[in-house]
């Protein structure tokens, strides 16, 4: 159940004629009282001779009463209660007692205090109501309405219970503010997928992601395509900024534009400063890289879509583990980087993994934000990795660009498993939610990510001489014999096989590195232990990712890694004679 106060208005018999209308779309159907301060309050929507002016009036008496001087400039309160779909219709009856308690919760109408305010409780849809009120007592005194809509959300948590309907999480006041009713009318009419103030958001977002100062981040914002502007104070300091899609109209034809702060809490221009400072290691703006072979090749040969997907694996696992161990300052601070990082693959992958990633990103905004306050710096890693992201540009969806894919969303998707984890224990129930969510959408991501490389290790390991998938089969049953039941018996232990041999071919031991890749963490959430153990190994290995073009493993290390992995032109053509 959804409760929500709207914005305060000056007209009640405006709202009147809007509750007891048609709708936008025709979508109000017998609107009609169920509750009201008055048993005998007019209804015009279920008595011919009752008209809105005269419930209006009688709304409205407790204002005229007073001197003009002293009358509120806005008086007319609004409250929409909303049920979820899935949750049973309710009768007239069940609405009328929500909308006392909802009255007396917020301080409308306090239980037994005769001189409350007066109200009443318009239904036009099955699953919703509107309550309207003037917030001028019997008394002549204004009514309490502080944190009315926080006592609204705790009255409504307890009427979920009582009726048994779908139970929400307790917000804590970190959310970013919902579209209005108008908002989402006007997407409905223009066609739109989202409303402007979530396309604006969405799109921020993205252009923070990895961005080093101003100048990177408003360049980010202009080749968007937004309208921005700037707001300057007269001593030529930034104060602030506000955005607009160039679509998006007012009445007087007019772009609609919306401040940082009203996108989402992080948005505002103070707060995206804070993600420009570091701690101790390095001046603001700087981030070192991350010591591994991928992280070198990228230094050398400049951002690409493949070896920047091999940083944001290294990035997003250590990101666990200082989810798993790590103090919460640093926690928070590592799920703002991963927001970052999936802002930069929704926007750099390519298009049979964009959606699910889109909406994964989606989610995890509300993931990332919540009263334990981030502690920059430590989220440098995972901000470089999303700077290289989108500086590699778009990634194909094959070859070496689709493959890393798959390996970075295995890893994200275990990060959105702890945050949900982290989350949970410290009773962030909305966020918690949202990971969770976002780990959905993350698997769906990698099941399109991950079909035709793992297909091609499958293929390379299925054809293994039957000595070496022996050998391999012993190997996992000395280096994991806790897990190697259930690996050898998976259909993805093939690739696992050949992944191995491919371990030992370049110089590595493979007992070594599985063993390893076993004992960190998040294994027991994987749905398959062999694809995840895949991605490590080949991570770990600084293997190829796409081995479409390599022979398969027939023989264990005896040569050099270099005849193994390049063999000779004659000795292909004999391989492909003797098949």
């Amino acid at each position: 159940m959804i409760p929500r106060v709207h914005k305060m208005g000056k007209r009640t018999i405006g709202l009147l004629h809007y509750l007891y209308g048609p709708g936008t779309h025709e979508e109000h159907t017998d609107p009609h009282l169920v509750a009201a301060w008055d048993s005998l309050a007019p209804d015009p929507g279920r008595t011919p001779e009752a008209t809105y002016t005269d419930l209006q009036q009688l709304l409205d008496q407790p204002v005229e009463a007073l001197p003009k001087n002293a009358r509120p400039a806005e008086h007319v309160w609004h409250l929409s209660v909303r049920a979820a779909p899935e949750d049973p219709v309710l009768t007239d009856e069940q609405w009328g007692e929500i909308a006392l308690r909802m009255v007396a919760a917020t301080g409308i109408a306090p239980e037994g205090d005769d001189a409350g305010c007066r109200w009443a409780a318009v239904r036009h849809a099955d699953d919703h109501i509107h309550i309207i009120a003037t917030i001028v007592r019997e008394d002549g005194r204004q009514a309490r309405l502080r944190q009315d809509g926080k006592r609204a959300q705790a009255e409504a948590r307890l009427l979920e219970t009582e009726y048994g309907l779908r139970r929400l999480n307790a917000g804590d006041g970190t959310a970013a503010q919902r579209p209005t009713s108008a908002e989402r009318h006007k997407a409905v009419r223009e066609k739109r997928e989202r409303t402007p103030r979530e396309e604006l958001r969405e799109t921020v977002r993205r252009a923070v992601a990895g961005t080093q100062d101003e100048a990177e981040f408003f360049d980010r914002l202009a080749a968007s395509g937004l309208l921005v502007r700037r707001r300057v104070a007269p001593s030529g300091d930034l104060l602030g900024y506000t955005v607009a899609l160039p679509d998006d109209r007012n009445k007087d034809d007019e772009p609609v534009f919306y401040s940082g702060s009203k996108l989402a809490p992080d948005l505002s221009l103070p707060r995206i400063r804070e993600r420009w400072t570091t701690t101790a290691n390095g001046a603001p703006g700087q981030m070192p890289d991350t010591p591994s072979a991928s992280g070198r090749q990228l230094a050398a040969s400049g951002p690409a879509p493949a070896p920047a997907r091999r940083r944001a694996t290294q990035a997003a696992w250590h990101a666990v583990l200082v989810i798993d161990q790590g103090d919460d300052p640093a926690v928070a601070a590592q799920l703002v980087g991963a927001g970052e990082v999936l802002d930069a693959l929704a926007k750099t992958s390519a298009a049979h993994t964009r959606r699910e990633l889109r909406e994964a990103a989606w989610v995890f905004e509300r993931a990332s934000r919540s009263h334990v306050r981030a502690v920059r710096g430590h989220d440098r890693a995972l901000r470089q990795a999303a700077r290289d992201l989108v500086r590699g540009g778009p990634a194909l969806g094959r070859g070496e660009d689709g493959t890393t894919t798959a390996m970075v969303i295995d890893m994200v998707f275990f990060l959105a498993v702890a945050a949900a984890r982290w989350h949970a224990r410290k009773g962030h129930a909305q966020q918690a939610a949202a990971a969770r969510q976002t780990a959905e959408h993350l698997r769906a991501a990698y099941r399109s990510a991950a079909g035709q490389p793992l297909a091609a290790l499958y293929e390379r390991g299925r054809r293994m001489a039957r000595p070496l998938q022996l050998q391999q089969a012993a190997l996992v049953r000395a280096a994991v014999p806790e897990l190697a039941d259930q690996i050898l018996a998976e259909v993805g232990w093939p690739a696992l096989a050949v992944t191995l041999a491919d371990a030992e071919t370049t110089g590595h031991d493979p007992g070594r590195l599985l063993a390893e890749a076993a004992q960190r963490r998040e294994l027991d959430t994987a749905g398959s232990l062999s694809d995840v153990l895949v991605w490590r190994l080949r991570r770990m290995a600084d293997l190829p990712a796409d081995t479409t073009a390599l022979p398969p493993a027939s023989t264990r290390g005896t040569t050099t890694p270099q005849m193994k992995t390049r063999p000779s032109a004659k000795r292909s053509d004999q391989r492909r004679k003797a098949r």
